[in-house]
Parts: structure tokens; sequence; C-alpha cells
């Protein structure tokens, strides 16, 4: 096997998913910094239209998938890397992501997830930062077939942090992207 880096003349494209719905969420403004403090070669691109997907249901999918989720696999069909920001709900990934990842595992083995390197960052008003969730959406991933970097993980508490005021705090998300776009993709 060898590596196989991206073009430097090409841009390293990154597919983001906000677990967060809502419009000004601490992880929606985290997913927009990044993209908007992309380093140079980088395109970051935050997949909207979760909201208007349907539940996942085998009887909709195939080859007249409805439009948000058709819109969904091409996004991250399209992307070279995929990095999800999300909170907590419950304990758990919230439903919007769990269902995203389950439009993007279909077709089985063949999903848009599939063979992409992928990473989870987050912040949440507990005392674990999202650590749950984090954990459920890479397994969840893994099973989709991304390859799921366990290194690249932040699970950040915003109980007492300002996650975009902190140099350092934002720096650790910063550098979770960078080594998700740094990861060298092994080709077959």
């Amino acid at each position: 096997m060898t590596s196989a880096a991206p073009s430097p003349t090409v841009p390293t494209r990154v597919a983001v998913l906000v677990g967060s719905l809502r419009a000004d969420s601490v992880n929606r403004r985290i997913a927009e910094t990044l993209r908007d403090q992309a380093p140079a070669g980088v395109e970051v691109q935050i997949v909207d239209g979760l909201a208007a997907l349907p539940f996942y249901n085998e009887d909709i999918d195939g080859d007249h998938a409805p439009a948000p989720a058709a819109d969904l696999r091409a996004a991250v069909a399209g992307a070279d890397r995929v990095l999800v920001v999300t909170p907590e709900y419950n304990g758990t990934m919230p439903a919007v992501l769990n269902n995203a990842i389950d439009w993007l595992s279909r077709p089985f083995g063949q999903g848009a997830l599939s063979g992409k390197p992928f990473a989870v960052i987050g912040a949440t008003p507990t005392p674990y930062g999202g650590k749950w969730a984090h954990e459920d959406a890479r397994r969840s991933a893994g099973i989709a077939g991304a390859v799921v970097l366990d290194q690249v993980v932040v699970s950040q508490s915003t109980i007492d942090t300002d996650v975009l005021g902190d140099p350092q705090v934002f720096g650790r998300l910063r550098d979770a992207l960078g080594t998700l776009v740094d990861h060298q993709v092994q080709a077959a």
C-alpha cells in the first residue's frame, strides 16, 4: 500500500455535519469559524438540510431517494473528509445526526461514508463535553464504512468555557481539523 496525499493544487474538501439544528448553537458557530478560518488548501463545506431529511426508511430509498437525502449523499461523496461537530442529547448523539449517518450508510458497503476519513468534535454544557455522543457517532460511522480517526476527537464542556473565545480551547478544535485534513489515505 502507498500513501496518497491530496494534490497541493486541489483543495482538500471537508464536509461538515452539524448535530444541532439551532441556528445559533455553539456547535454551528464552531463549524462556521472553522470554515471561515480554514487553512490554505482546505475547503470546509457545512452540509445544510439535515432538518429536511425524512427518517431513514428503505421503502423510500433507492434510485429515487428524497431530494434532501440525495443532496446529503452527493455533498459527502464529493468530499475528501468528513467532520462531525455535535453536542450531546440525553447521553447520545442527536437524532438528526444519527439519521444523517443512516442515509449515508446506504447502500450498505457503498454508502457515501465508505472509505472517508471521519472525525468528531464538539461542545456541550455537560461535564464531559459530549463524550458519549462523540463515541456513538464514531462507532456508527465506522459501521457505515468510514475510516474513523479515533485520535481526532475533542469533547469540550461549555460549562465554564467560552469555546470560541478561549484561544487554547479553539486551538484544539482547529488542530483536530488539521489532523483530519493531514490524514494520509491508504491507496488500494
